[in-house]
Parts: structure tokens; C-alpha cells; sequence
């Protein structure tokens, strides 16, 4: 189940990796069975779109699309299919692996499902995770599976390979901590940009550090995504911060 040294010094350069169909069609039923379910009900704890605060969100949530449920968090500790998910003996090995060390589940951070709405699913600017994640290092993993296609028509996610290599400007960012596309500079950066396209099952793991974006859902569908985070456990929070908060659990 080793990852090979091409895979490896591929994470390092471009800062991601893309595992076709590792997820089976069972497991991945099961949770988007959860994943509708639990929509329906808009069963807490939820975010909607009204309280992420990106351009083109609503502006409260009794606005139009205001309770259009962005993400159903705390996925973990919401049914034994997506606990089985997290845990993959695949996962673990490859984690660790690639952060050299026992690898750990962050429940602060992703910890979710994903989902994106037709009209009301705000588009998300070139950021970085590791902008409101407070760690030791920035040297986390991200897990994003793919329930169903995604495409840049429904919103796909974006990187920029290599960007977590790149020492950037406060000037660079705004107060959200997204790239300014008013910087000269950023232009260059932005042109490197790619659409991680995925069917159903695909993985996408990406470095904390890896810009990142994604655009509205023009589809006719909700697209849904179960995202964890992973540190090393040498990698310990920062006590005292939101990352401290929620826990962990440590795996092989």
C-alpha cells in the first residue's frame, strides 16, 4: 500500500496527489445517503451560506438562500460510515508516509461534508487552509473525497501546484487572508491555477499550505464533498487556539 518515491516528491513539488476511485461505490453510497438525509433536516451543527461572509453570500439568513446549508460539520462524529472513511488503513499509511510520522485526525478543522448548492453556493476565493488553522508547522494534510463529479461547471475545486512553496507578502492578501487579485504580482501566481476534476470516489490530498478556490455550482445538482484534516502528532495544536478546541484522534 506504499506510496512510491515519484508519488512522494510529486506532494512535495506540487503540494497534492489525486487517487482515482480509492473510495467504493458502497462506501460511498452510504455516506451520501447520510449526506441527504441530514440536509434535508439541516441537523446541527451546520454552516450556511449566510455566515461564511464571502462575496456574493446572502446577507443574513433569512435573506434569499441565506440557510443553504454550505457544510454539515462535525462528520465524524456523525455516523460510522464516515468514521470508517477517516480511518482507511489506506489513508493512514499514505499520511504517514508523507508527514514522516503517527498520524492524527483533527476534529477542529474540515471534520465535514461539503456541499454545494445550485444558485446560493458562493463561489471561494485563492486561500490557504492553514490561514485559521493554528499549528506548530504548517504541514497538515487535507482529504477531500468526491461523492459525485465535479466539474468546473458545478464548482470543482482549484489549485495552484507548487503554491505551498511560495513566501507570500501580507501585502498580497486581504483581510480574509485571500490572494488580492488587485496585486500585480498575484497575476502570475493566479495563471498557474488547474481544475482538480474527480468522479465519484476520487481523493484529492492537498499540503495546508496549498492555494486553493473554487467557483459557483452552475449545475443542476448538489455537489457534495467529505473533507478531514491529518498533522503529524509531533504537529500539536496551539494551546489556547481553535484548533485546540475539538480533539483529535490519533491513528497508526
Amino acid at each position: 500500500m506504499s506510496l512510491s518515491a515519484a508519488q512522494i516528491e510529486q506532494f512535495r513539488t506540487d503540494g497534492y496527489l489525486v487517487f482515482r476511485k480509492l473510495a467504493s461505490p458502497a462506501a460511498c453510497a452510504s455516506m451520501l445517503a447520510v449526506t441527504q438525509a441530514h440536509l434535508q433536516q439541516a441537523l446541527a451543527p451546520v454552516e450556511f451560506e449566510a455566515e461564511v461572509g464571502y462575496a456574493g453570500a446572502p446577507a443574513s439568513l433569512d435573506a434569499p438562500g441565506g440557510r443553504t446549508v454550505r457544510r454539515l460539520r462535525a462528520a465524524y462524529q456523525r455516523d460510522p460510515a464516515f468514521r470508517a472513511w477517516a480511518e482507511d488503513a489506506r489513508l493512514v499509511v499514505w499520511l504517514r508516509e508523507l508527514l514522516g510520522e503517527r498520524v492524527c485526525l483533527t476534529l477542529a478543522h474540515h471534520n465535514c461534508v461539503m456541499t454545494k448548492h445550485p444558485n446560493f453556493g458562493t463561489a471561494t476565493g485563492w486561500h490557504r487552509d492553514i490561514r485559521y488553522w493554528s499549528f506548530a508547522r504548517n504541514e497538515l494534510i487535507s482529504v477531500w473525497l468526491a461523492l459525485g463529479s465535479e466539474k468546473d461547471a458545478n464548482g470543482a475545486l482549484k489549485v495552484i501546484p507548487g503554491s505551498h512553496r511560495l513566501d507570500i507578502k501580507r501585502s498580497q492578501l486581504d483581510e480574509l487572508d485571500f490572494l488580492r487579485p488587485d496585486v500585480q504580482e498575484n497575476l502570475a501566481i493566479f495563471a498557474g491555477g488547474t481544475t482538480v476534476e474527480l468522479e465519484q470516489g476520487d481523493v484529492l490530498f492537498f499540503h495546508s499550505g496549498l492555494f486553493h478556490a473554487a467557483g459557483r455550482n452552475n449545475g443542476a445538482a448538489v455537489k457534495n464533498s467529505v473533507v478531514f484534516a491529518y498533522r503529524g502528532e509531533s504537529n500539536l495544536p496551539l494551546a489556547g487556539s481553535r484548533s485546540a478546541q475539538a480533539g483529535d484522534v490519533c491513528l497508526g
